[in-house]
């Protein structure tokens, strides 16, 4: 059941009101309906066969912190009954560290699940245990990687006394499974998303003009950006050799930075219009990231609750543990203070990207696309004074539009070849890859590795479409980035803003854009799913 499916319209309909006529008649009970919706929605997407697993981790999560609550209340009456201000020290102390052992329990039973399902069957098949990837035939949830990471979020807050532990088992479900994050995201924190999600909701209160545009711009950029361009990256790309001019090889990347953008900023707009419908509104994910004047802008833009994620459960923990500051000591002693405070975070900063690209799988490939982006980043802080001494040398105006435009290109350029190592399965032909570009880039071999390509018309048709809905992004996203909009996607309220001819002209050609993409998809799914 894909979300542009007659199957998923009819159950989005059913649930809308079903929803809203318990609001009428019990407020109260709403998200119990969102309740059932959302695991009903799991088992037709994903597969009932795995609900157990995200019950379970929805169980772990839920019981860990109500145990942390009666752990400090058996601590605090402990205290309580002593005199002496050593003993209450060392009771605090001992409950803090038994409620540090249990939450490292919870985290490894968590992770542990995630990361089997992940990548037992990779691990196996590298060491010549399992004649294939798949040959144990292990199931996959749904969305496993963000209801994991959203689940954990909450523990830690927990842990550390951030959110309020949720007694209502079932309400806690609803937090871990609403249905529209399930597919690619985002990762919800519980104090934003779980108040609105256990409050009524009046359809009358709901921008339901504001949810429709987001969800068909969101379809603009999946469906015709990204799916229609799926098949033609894997054609430019499955025949490389030493022969294939770097600029063929430069196209297909440039086409499946194209893609990547589409399917999970079109993917994340689409479930955001569906929440939206139900009055609930989730985290942002995107601000415009391939306007980024550096990498670390870029990551900062590009899957934000990921990114976030990451910073305050990864980055914050490790680089302020005593290590890190005692490397921090150490090479601010005999290196300068600068690295002294750049090195800890630079290293924090590598752990981080190391981790971004196991998430994206086991494969040897996206561990070097990880590593890239975490040491270039790296390198960017080290190198950080130097680079400004040698703009100030050359006297660079750096606040003036062309180094704006030189530093976006700049960072768009490193952003691609990153690209390289993530859409190409052997590491090997990547740096294949990335030495035609650099040694024989040929731009007039382009049109001749074309045309041995034998495109059909269909196939031309296919990227003809796709540059269209680049264009119509392209042109909407740079509108946004000039007025400094700080949200994810500010289009609803631009559309909704025009003449009404304008609007229905607009409605019409991009709704034959999307339908005539149909015709030709071949995408089907969303990448982030995967992960």
């Amino acid at each position: 059941m894909e979300l542009y499916s007659a199957g998923f319209l009819l159950f989005l309909a059913a649930s809308l009101a079903s929803y809203y006529l318990v609001g009428r008649l019990v407020p109260r009970g709403q998200w119990a309906l969102l309740l059932v919706a959302s695991l009903a929605f799991y088992g037709l997407v994903g597969s009932w066969e795995t609900l157990w697993l995200v019950v379970l981790v929805a169980l772990v999560t839920w019981a860990v912190p109500l145990a942390f609550v009666r752990m400090e209340g058996l601590s605090s009456r402990q205290r309580h009954a002593l005199d002496d201000r050593r003993q209450r020290k060392a009771v605090k102390l001992r409950w803090r560290r038994r409620q540090r052992l249990v939450l490292l329990a919870a985290l490894v039973a968590c992770f542990g699940i995630l990361a089997y399902l992940k990548y037992w069957n990779t691990l196996l098949y590298e060491l010549g245990a399992a004649p294939s990837r798949g040959s144990l035939g292990l199931l996959l949830p749904l969305g496993i990687s963000f209801y994991t990471f959203q689940s954990v979020a909450y523990l830690v807050d927990a842990y550390n006394a951030k959110v309020e532990p949720q007694r209502n088992f079932a309400r806690h479900l609803l937090f871990v499974t609403w249905f529209p994050q399930m597919i690619q995201g985002p990762i919800n924190r519980y104090d934003q998303l779980g108040p609105q999600l256990f409050a009524p909701h009046r359809w009358s209160e709901v921008d339901v003009s504001r949810a429709l545009v987001t969800v068909g711009y969101g379809m603009v950029k999946k469906f015709v950006m990204a799916d229609l361009l799926v098949g033609i990256i894997t054609r430019l790309l499955s025949s490389v050799d030493a022969q294939t001019p770097g600029s063929l090889i430069v196209l297909a990347i440039l086409m499946y930075s194209a893609q990547q953008y589409g399917d999970f900023s079109g993917g994340i707009d689409m479930v955001e219009g569906v929440s939206e419908l139900f009055g609930v509104h989730m985290a942002p994910n995107f601000r415009r990231p391939y306007f980024s004047t550096s990498l670390a802008d870029f990551w900062r833009r590009w899957h934000i609750s990921l990114g976030q994620w990451m910073r305050d459960y990864v980055f914050y923990p490790f680089a302020l543990t005593a290590p890190m500051k005692r490397l921090g000591k150490w090479s601010s002693a005999r290196l300068g203070r600068h690295v002294g405070r750049t090195l800890p975070a630079c290293v924090a900063n590598v752990l981080v990207f190391l981790i971004v690209g196991i998430w994206h799988g086991a494969d040897l490939h996206f561990v070097v696309w990880g590593l890239y982006n975490g040491l270039v980043i790296a390198l960017s802080d080290l190198l950080r004074p130097a680079f400004d001494h040698l703009v100030g040398a050359l006297r660079v105006d750096r606040e003036g539009r062309p180094w704006h435009v030189f530093a976006v290109l700049r960072t768009f350029a490193v952003v691609n070849v990153g690209w390289y190592f993530d859409r190409i399965e052997d590491f090997g032909t990547s740096v294949l890859c990335l030495k035609s570009t650099l040694l024989n880039f040929d731009p007039a071999g382009l049109g001749p590795s074309l045309a041995a390509l034998g495109l059909k018309p269909g196939e031309r048709m296919q990227i003809m479409l796709a540059f269209v809905a680049i264009v119509v992004v392209f042109a909407q996203s740079l509108q946004e980035e000039r007025r400094g909009h700080a949200t994810q996607s500010c289009v609803a309220e631009d559309f909704l803003a025009r003449p009404v001819l304008v609007r229905g002209a607009t409605v019409v050609t991009l709704g034959l854009l999307v339908l005539s993409s149909f015709v030709f998809n071949g995408g089907g799914g969303f990448m982030y799913a995967n992960y």
